[in-house]
């Protein structure tokens, strides 16, 4: 059997009414003074829908009503109502539906409105949409407005600025609303003049020195706010200057060490100057041991009287071959781990810098990262000045001055945006500085971090290694099997600078995406991504990260 509705007056004292969820914010003062006007002349035509709420009753309809009646009847004065049993989200529901009937609704109560809906509806925008009865666009574009400031809000409500002043606020940084706000309103700028000023203090993407990944998707992007509103600034745009600047100098700051550490490398590796002459003539020995060396600096008779335990019957030309023969099969065996530990340094610099790279671009692994060193024991192996040195940049250019009460403050109140883009620079100062290169490898190796994006054989890395050293390399990277062997061959006759250039400038041979053994992780070589690797002639054994 069904339980009898419970009967409701038709009227009530105001006193017993109390404000509901309404997501109405802006109530217009000379409209409030002519429904004043009309109470008292006609009273409360239209009853006021409320929902009953523990011994009084919210309002889901007719706050307007409400306000004006207080100020005719005072809290005792008798209302007609309807009431009505609701839940939160039915509540919710009647007052956007009333809302949006009335002829004057506002975008930021729609806004905040939006946002409720969505969450009712655990995140589903099309859902959410349907139930609204607007449009997929309509509600993206009100969702985008409720990220503006209360007083950028208020301004809107108040109509002392139009929507398309609000839809170009909604773009830039929260923090910097207020203040574009002042000088809108200080200067009387019209939405035309705003886009103007804005444009001023955006950066193009285009020439950014930065991973524009996150970009792709940033509300800040102006391709993004071209989507959403009527009124943005030109496409391919950054309208967050303060998280530009923090990539930028990021960037730089990374870009910088990157090349600190591979002159470093490279001067370190350099063999000690020579004259041309010198050059030329150990170009012909710099691969045979010294032993071999030794002998060929000999006079012939010498080198000839040295051999003789081999072969007394051997004619003294052929002695000098058999010596020069039996020294190059002592030669050490050349392999990507041999060549590898030469250029140490190089790699793994190379390595630290692709990886910090990566963390960078990617607030998501840089926390990873961050979570691990410290869980490690290892996150205090930054270097503490690397950080530090950089706080103004990274939280304010007041934070290095500030107690570590404010400091905490400051850091709570940080942007998602920004606080991420701290994570990552973190993450970066961590490739850099953990002292163990195995921690690199392994962070690369779990996040795919890939070397031939960024890095590329050119002459500096060739120059570093000896004839044999390089026909390894060529011959792992496929260029042998582009050129031919007779035509390598000739080729690494050569003065070794003829080697380099030669290697470097073949035609039809581009080196591009061509990762030698040496600079792995694994010591194979990785071939392009689009590309098979070339047939080994022999197994390439792993180098230890």
């Amino acid at each position: 059997m069904t339980s009898p509705q419970p009967s409701y007056p038709s009227t009530l004292p105001l006193a017993r009414i109390v404000k509901g969820d309404n997501p109405r914010r802006y109530f217009d003062g000379k409209k409030h003074e002519e429904m004043v006007a009309s109470i008292r002349q006609r009273g409360i035509l239209q009853p006021i829908l409320l929902r009953p709420k523990d011994d009084v009753y919210a309002i889901v309809a007719g706050e307007r009503r409400y306000r004006a009646g207080l100020e005719v009847y005072g809290p005792d004065g008798e209302v007609p109502v309807i009431i009505r049993v609701m839940t939160d989200q039915e509540a919710l529901e009647a007052a956007i539906a009333e809302n949006d009937d009335r002829d004057d609704p506002s975008e930021t109560e729609q806004a905040d409105a939006a946002v409720r809906y969505l969450a009712a509806c655990n995140g589903d925008r099309a859902e959410a949409a349907r139930r609204l009865a607007w449009s997929c666009t309509k509600l993206d574009r009100r969702l985008a407005l409720a990220d503006l400031s209360d007083t950028v809000k208020s301004a809107l409500d108040e109509r002392r600025i139009k929507v398309g002043h609000a839809e170009l606020l909604a773009v830039i940084p929260g923090d910097k609303q207020d203040t574009a706000l002042e000088t809108i309103l200080r200067l009387n700028l019209d939405v035309n003049d705003t886009r103007k000023e804005l444009m001023r203090i955006t950066h193009s993407l285009a020439a950014a020195c930065f991973d524009k990944t996150e970009c792709a998707t940033c509300p800040f992007n102006s391709a993004a706010q071209q989507v959403l509103f009527e009124t943005h600034v030109d496409d391919g745009h950054c309208t967050n200057p303060g998280c530009f600047q923090l990539k930028t100098e990021a960037a730089e700051v990374i870009r910088f060490e990157e090349e600190e550490r591979a002159a470093k490398a490279a001067r370190r590796a350099m063999p000690p100057a020579v004259d041309d002459a010198e050059a030329d003539e150990q170009d012909d020995v710099t691969d045979e041991p010294a032993a071999s060396m030794d002998l060929r600096s000999q006079p012939e008779s010498i080198a000839i009287s040295s051999s003789i335990s081999e072969s007394r019957e051997s004619p003294p030309a052929r002695t000098a071959d058999a010596v020069r023969a039996a020294s190059t099969a002592h030669k050490p065996t050349v392999t990507a781990r041999s060549i590898a530990a030469r250029t140490a340094e190089l790699r793994e610099a190379t390595w630290r810098t692709a990886l910090a790279r990566a963390l960078a671009g990617d607030a998501a692994h840089a926390r990873t990262t961050i979570l691990v060193a410290a869980m490690s024991g290892t996150l205090s192996q930054i270097k503490p000045d690397t950080l530090t040195s950089r706080a103004g940049i990274l939280v304010g250019a007041s934070f290095p001055d500030l107690d570590f009460k404010d400091k905490i403050a400051e850091i709570r109140a940080l942007a998602d945006a920004r606080a991420a883009n701290v994570l990552a620079v973190i993450g970066g100062a961590y490739a850099k500085d953990v002292l163990s290169f195995d921690h690199v490898a392994d962070l690369a190796r779990v996040f795919g971090v890939d070397l031939r994006e960024t890095w590329q054989v050119d002459q500096t890395f060739l120059e570093h290694y000896t004839k044999d050293e390089l026909k390894f390399i060529a011959q792992e990277c496929g260029l042998i099997a582009h050129v031919g062997e007779k035509r390598f061959a000739k080729l690494l006759a050569s003065k070794k600078t003829e080697l380099v250039t030669g290697m470097l400038n073949r035609i039809g041979f581009d080196w591009a995406g061509r990762l030698p053994g040496c600079m792995t992780l694994d010591g194979a070589y990785g071939p392009p991504p689009d590309r098979a690797a070339p047939p080994e002639e022999a197994p390439i054994p792993p180098i230890a990260a």
